[in-house]
């Protein structure tokens, strides 16, 4: 008998990883604006942190922003909150707030796991280009027009965003 349940649990557990590391495997990328309404729901989640973590600085230097050359200090603390935000939350959880909410999630396009390479390169890397300026947020529109639904920073993170079935 427990060698019958040895054999069903190992059948059990080849399927389950055929199923998560079959290149047949079809997706259903996630679109342009799904992936759009995700962001806003995370943007408004760091921005809620970001008061949260950041409003003690107020008290200092009398209300004043604390400059350093071209920046502030809130400015600096903010972008990191940002960036780690979406770089922990894509590698343990796959997704982030906003993506669990709608239901997608982000996948590597050569294994079942997310690299810290692909991931530093795709929330890091790739979400720094899109805010160096205001207008290179139109490579957003990327996502709209290629074949896979793979925005810039998905191409630079060897990433791709799926809805969850």
């Amino acid at each position: 008998m427990d060698s019958y349940n040895e054999n069903e649990i190992e059948e059990t557990e080849i399927k389950q990883n055929q199923l998560t590391t079959s290149p047949n495997v079809e997706y259903k990328y996630a679109g342009f604006w799904m992936r759009f309404w995700a962001y806003l729901i995370d943007v408004i989640i760091v921005f809620s942190l970001n008061g949260l973590l950041l409003s003690p600085l107020a008290f200092i230097n009398n209300g004043y922003p604390i400059e350093l050359s071209l920046w502030t200090v809130n400015g600096i603390l903010g972008a990191i909150v940002y960036y780690i935000y979406f770089l922990l939350m894509t590698k343990y959880f796959g997704q982030t707030i906003g993506k669990m909410i709608l239901g997608i999630r982000v996948i590597s396009e050569s294994s079942d796991s997310l690299s810290w390479n692909d991931l530093v390169f795709r929330e890091v890397v790739g979400r720094f280009i899109y805010n160096i300026m205001f207008i290179l947020k139109l490579l957003y529109l990327v996502v709209a027009f290629s074949n896979e639904k793979k925005g810039l920073h998905d191409m630079i993170g060897n990433t791709r965003v799926v809805h969850i079935s």
